[in-house]
């Protein structure tokens, strides 16, 4: 009897299990699906799509799009380049300082934590505005024309800031760094040797939306670029994105009726979002072995 109860368990257990699989498998499917539709449609002939519309199997494949882009030759190289440089330094950048300050103002004995907490706070509320940060980077400091121009403004986040001071306060207990001054730890061995390994799903959630604000950052560049060999990638999109807007609504021109018909319109666009995305989802598994990794490192069982 015992044997049969045990089996039906077994078996409702597998149902249900089956069951939030499934669930979980359609949810998957409806998050990868959009990204997997936008490439088709990166390599779907432009004038099948104008006549047939969105499928997901078109009936005449094309690489028009991706050659459009890819013309601008070695300035895509480039652009690449000049996107992951200020994407790696940024967010190394951007994680010490933030997990150095948000750790400061976490400490208990820090006797100014609550005026530097405060200072951080103030910045989400209120701001200098454009134009005296515009002048604070070219003129000030001198950066336009500079790699730091597109690093130095995304370098430190307020919010995400107080976010690791919460996240030092309920993750690192009090034990841990009194038992390393006991042992004759300085401050900063206690920060690199014991806080640090604890805090690596804190640190790759920051360093994941660090990540994603300088692979996107697109705007800093309008502002303080004008060399073309410090263009980041998705600068130039923007430029070709705008290039062919002139052109389209400049089609009544008989010089640009040509070139009109042979623009890949929509395909190109398409084909920009895949370049512009495609290597940030490639690097999200990186960062997904930080969180189970830092879940998995234990610190003081009491």
């Amino acid at each position: 009897m015992a044997k049969k109860n045990k089996r039906d368990v077994n078996a409702f257990s597998r149902f249900w299990e089956f069951i939030f699989n499934f669930i979980v498998g359609i949810f998957a499917f409806m998050c990868v699906f959009p990204f997997a539709f936008v490439i088709i449609i990166s390599f779907t002939d432009e004038q099948t799509l104008a006549q047939n519309g969105y499928s997901i199997f078109p009936e005449k494949w094309s690489l028009a799009a991706y050659e459009y882009i890819i013309q601008s030759g070695d300035q895509l190289v480039q652009s690449y380049g000049v996107t992951i440089l200020v994407t790696v330094v940024g967010t190394l950048i951007s994680l010490f300082l933030i997990s150095t300050f948000s750790y400061a103002i976490s400490r208990r004995d820090f006797k100014y934590r609550n005026f530097f907490s405060f200072l951080a706070f103030f910045t989400m509320l209120f701001n200098g505005g454009l134009v005296p940060t515009y002048i604070v980077i070219s003129q000030f400091l001198g950066l336009k024309n500079s790699i730091w121009a597109l690093i130095f403004p995304l370098a430190i986040n307020a919010f995400y800031v107080l976010v690791m001071r919460t996240f030092y306060r309920t993750t690192v207990p009090e034990e841990m760094i009194e038992s390393g001054k006991i042992d004759g730890a300085g401050e900063f061995r206690i920060f690199f040797q014991l806080v640090l390994p604890i805090s690596l799903p804190g640190l790759a959630t920051v360093g994941l939306f660090s990540t994603l604000a300088y692979w996107n950052d697109w705007f800093n560049a309008l502002l303080y670029i004008d060399d073309p060999s410090l263009v980041p990638l998705q600068s130039m999109l923007m430029r070709i994105e705008t290039s062919m807007q002139f052109i389209a609504s400049n089609s009544q021109l008989s010089s640009s009726v040509g070139l009109l018909s042979s623009l890949p319109q929509d395909t190109a666009r398409m084909a920009m979002v895949v370049l512009a995305t495609g290597p940030i989802v490639l690097a999200y598994p990186f960062f997904q072995r930080y969180f189970v990794q830092g879940l998995t490192v234990g610190s003081v069982k009491e």
